[in-house]
């Protein structure tokens, strides 16, 4: 059983002079929650419609379990479950009766299986209304409970928080991390940075069509070696620090001081201090949340990700 179970080689996608998706590499194993994030237009949707065959790239491949989605997609793809971008929901049926619907497309699943998932997305006391009477979050929870019918292996899911209220965003959050923890691999795009911060192993960055980082969640909020530091006379520390070439970066914001070390940790930087007699109040590692590092890597100013 192959430990990487969506990998993704050169993927690429051309419209006209325009590309979208730009020679994209990356490897997402089993049993993770991995984070897919980009600004509007980043090149997000297109990539994973292209991982579900639902596009054919310009260039490079999708590989699912180890098989080529364009070549073998009727074997693997019947092991993903997704949901991308708003769920194609009818109206006039219930929930129930729509998952039903979604169902009998699968072959079939059995009434105890329709039971499990509609407890798991939190539906059952709204089981059998007509789904024109649901929220825009229950409409996502019935969409995620879609995705989870046939018990997948491999979860893609494109916002699956969007519309929830802030209960309901913890109890995604639990039921993901539920289904990562039985084995199945959970691959989100969200822009709820919060929450991915929260959720996620690994996130991988998209930027106008390029990868631009992946890394584990913890990794990057550890910060770039950078320390705050509260003291009485900040512009005074700002001016000391700043006069030698590994303080160049320091800076003042709302008042205290951010910092490299001397060495890299915080006691050198606590001695610097000291011998020139000023002695911090505070002296902490900086961390970032996703958000800023975020913002920090796609130059992105609207305050989001789409």
């Amino acid at each position: 059983m192959t430990d990487t179970v969506l990998s993704i080689h050169g993927l690429s996608k051309s419209y006209g002079s325009r590309e979208a998706v730009k020679g994209i590499d990356l490897a997402v194993r089993r049993g993770e929650v991995f984070g897919f994030l980009g600004p509007n237009g980043a090149g997000k949707t297109t990539t994973i419609r292209m991982a579900l065959g639902l596009i054919r790239p310009t260039g490079g491949r999708v590989e699912i379990l180890g098989r080529d989605v364009q070549t073998h997609g009727a074997e693997v793809l019947p092991r993903v479950g997704a949901l991308v971008e708003a769920p194609a929901l009818y109206g006039y049926l219930s929930g129930r009766d729509n998952l039903k619907a979604f169902a009998s497309v699968l072959g079939g699943v059995p009434r105890s299986r329709l039971d499990d998932v509609i407890e798991l997305v939190g539906l059952t006391g709204r089981q059998r209304d007509k789904v024109s009477s649901y929220s825009l979050g229950m409409k996502q929870r019935l969409g995620v409970a879609a995705a989870l019918l046939h018990d997948p292996e491999l979860l893609l899911l494109d916002e699956p928080a969007n519309g929830l209220d802030p209960a309901g965003i913890v109890e995604m959050r639990d039921l993901l991390q539920q289904q990562a923890a039985s084995g199945k691999t959970v691959f989100i795009s969200s822009h709820v940075m919060a929450e991915v911060q929260q959720i996620c192993d690994r996130v991988a960055i998209i930027n106008l069509g390029e990868l631009v980082r992946v890394a584990l969640v913890a990794d990057l909020l550890a910060g770039h070696g950078e320390f705050v530091v509260k003291v009485d006379d900040p512009a005074a520390a700002l001016a000391l620090i700043q006069g030698h070439e590994w303080g160049r970066s320091a800076r003042l914001e709302d008042g205290v001081v951010v910092t490299p070390s001397p060495a890299g940790r915080g006691r050198e930087l606590m001695q610097f201090l000291g011998a020139a007699g000023i002695w911090p109040d505070v002296l902490r590692r900086r961390r970032q949340n996703l958000e800023e590092i975020f913002l920090s890597l796609t130059g992105n100013n609207d305050g989001g990700v789409k």
